[in-house]
Formats: C-alpha cells, sequence, structure tokens
C-alpha cells in the first residue's frame, strides 16, 4: 500500500476592504513612499478597520470560501485548526470560534501559535493526523489582525504589518503526492529581539504597561534580518539536498513575506531564479500566519499536479524552517478565485 500523504487539496483568502497605503502612513510618520519600498517591498497593506471584528472574523470568511471553492461541507470536517499571533481572546481557542461561524460542530480542533512560522508548524502537524488515516478532511487557517498591535508612531514597524486570511483543506493522498518531507526548529534566544512585550501571564495588562507603550510589536530590524536570511536559506537547501533536489527540479519558493530584501536574499542562497519565487509582499505586507497560504491562494492559478515546492518561514521566537510539497492538483481548475 502506498504512504499516505497530506495534500493541500484547495486554498482560499479574505482580505479587508480597507488599504492603507505607504502615502497614508507617511503622513503619520517620517518616511515616503520610496523609502518604505526600497527597504521592505511593500507599497500597501490590507487593514480590519470595524470595530468589533477580529482573527476569527477574518479567517471564518476564508472558510466559507474555502467551502464553496472545494464544494466542502460543514459536517463533512473532522478538523479546523487556527493558526497565528492575534487570537480573538486569551481563551476559549479561535479554532473553536471559527467552527461556531462556520458550522462546523463535531470537529477536533485547536489553536497554534509559532510567530510568523505559524502556518508551517501547523502543516507538518496536521500532515501527521493525516497519516494516522483517521482524519479525512482538515481545514487549517492563518488569520491575523496585527494592525491592532501595530504602533503608527515608531517609524521602523508600522509600514511593516497588515491584516489578512486564508484557508487551506488538506485530504489524504496515496499518489505520491502532498508534504514530502520537513524541517522545523526554534531557538528561544530570538525571543529577545522580536515580542510583544506585555499582555501575557509575565507582564498582565495595566495601566502601566499601556502608559509605556509595551502592547506593540518590538523588533530589532538588522538581527532579525540576520537569521530569517540564513536560517530560511539553510533549512530549504538541507531539504533539498537530503531528497536529492537540485534548484532545477523546484517549481517554486513559496517564502514567509516579512520583507522583500530577506525573500530576495533567501532565493538567492537556494539558487532559484526570481521567476519562481513566490512574491506578493508589495499588497499585503507581513500578514504572520497568512502569508504562506495567501501566496498560494494568489498564485494558484499558476501551479501544475506534482509541481514540487519549498515553503519556507521564519518567526518570533525564533522559530523556522522549511517544507518540501508536491501540489496535488492543476491550479487552473480553481482560476475562478475566491
Amino acid at each position: 500500500m502506498n504512504k499516505i500523504r497530506a495534500a493541500i487539496t484547495g486554498v482560499a483568502g479574505y482580505v479587508p476592504e480597507y488599504i492603507l497605503t505607504n502615502e497614508e502612513i507617511s503622513r503619520m510618520v517620517d518616511t515616503s513612499d520610496e523609502w518604505i519600498q526600497s527597504r521592505t517591498g511593500i507599497r500597501e497593506r490590507h487593514i480590519l478597520k470595524e470595530e468589533g471584528l477580529g482573527a476569527s472574523d477574518m479567517g471564518a470568511q476564508a472558510v466559507e470560501n474555502l467551502f464553496k471553492k472545494t464544494n466542502t461541507r460543514p459536517e463533512d470536517v473532522d478538523m479546523l485548526v487556527w493558526c497565528g499571533v492575534t487570537a480573538d481572546m486569551v481563551f476559549p481557542a479561535t479554532a473553536n470560534i471559527i467552527a461556531d461561524k462556520v458550522g462546523v460542530k463535531n470537529a477536533f480542533g485547536f489553536d497554534i501559535n509559532a510567530g510568523c512560522s505559524s502556518f508551517l508548524f501547523s502543516l507538518i502537524t496536521l500532515a501527521l493526523f493525516i497519516e494516522t488515516g483517521k482524519y479525512e478532511k482538515i481545514v487549517l487557517v492563518g488569520s491575523e489582525k496585527l494592525s491592532v498591535y501595530v504602533d503608527y508612531t515608531d517609524r521602523a514597524t508600522c509600514p511593516l504589518f497588515g491584516d489578512g486570511a486564508a484557508a487551506v483543506l488538506l485530504e489524504p493522498s496515496t499518489e505520491g503526492l502532498g508534504l514530502i518531507d520537513s524541517i522545523a526548529k526554534v531557538d528561544g534566544v530570538g525571543r529577545h529581539v522580536l515580542h510583544l512585550k506585555a499582555g501575557g501571564s509575565v507582564l498582565p495588562p495595566s495601566m502601566e504597561t499601556v502608559m509605556r507603550r509595551q502592547h506593540f510589536i518590538y523588533q530589532e530590524g538588522q538581527t532579525v534580518f540576520k537569521a530569517a536570511v540564513s536560517s530560511m536559506a539553510d533549512t530549504s537547501t538541507e531539504l533539498m539536498e537530503r531528497n536529492g533536489l537540485t534548484a532545477d527540479d523546484i517549481d517554486w519558493l513559496v517564502p514567509h513575506q516579512a520583507n522583500r530584501r530577506i525573500i530576495d536574499a533567501t532565493g538567492s542562497r537556494v539558487g532559484l531564479s526570481k521567476e519562481k519565487i513566490l512574491i506578493n509582499i508589495d499588497k499585503y505586507g507581513n500578514t504572520s500566519s497568512a502569508t504562506v497560504p495567501l501566496c498560494l491562494w494568489d498564485f494558484e492559478s499558476k501551479f501544475k499536479k506534482g509541481d514540487n515546492m519549498i515553503i519556507t518561514t521564519f518567526g518570533a521566537g525564533y522559530t523556522w524552517g522549511a517544507i518540501y510539497l508536491k501540489w496535488a492538483y492543476d491550479g487552473t481548475r480553481n482560476e475562478n478565485k475566491i
């Protein structure tokens, strides 16, 4: 019997209507469209501005779109997992909230937080559930409302982040398609240079933490940049080498969209031509757990069944890794993107 692997059989996304442009940001802080684009590659980002809406609302919309696109019924879902860093609440799990909003009533579910590597870590984890043979349909959704943690007086970080969501359907395949191999690593030393300081059990919310502006994203950009490039490139290269793959064998590199310079440097070190590197950071900015599935959604029509993909990410913690995936269907069948 052929090995059961977890294959992505559908992808759908959702981004809020409001677009925050570089020009608008330049009216908030001392910067310019040229400065932002030259250093990050970002032109604009989507922001969820409506009050009372959070990550679960965008995630639920992405899941609804996925159900419609793949003709999946909520009652057929065995598991629904949410991944990200901007949960609706400390508890209950955002996966529970999304499941309720989309009508998934009898499924297993939980949240996974691995910083900007949340989607990659979740994909690796859920593949193991598929491989047991006990799960037929798993929905993985990454959704982020990072705008609530952005300090729009901080010139260094406020242009970087946006809001959005995307979801994938995972199903078993015995055709040699799906997740073939993976590498995932963590190193807690990274917590000092990329974090959200207040709001947890060590430093709970208080008037003092608010006044000290400790509920915003803190990042030491240059340190994170160097770690991201080396970690994403090293794991991607290691994964290719142990699977006997050269740059010519790889059809697509799907990198976390944190910074255009990080993406370019990673692609160059792996030895891939620019045509093989998927980039949409210009439209969305860094949406953390949603960047990889949003890339798959945006470029789906280019994919062919059997395409070799390397997915690689880097996030707070540090967390990083890479996945070798064989795409499971011709993307042209879903050209009418929902």
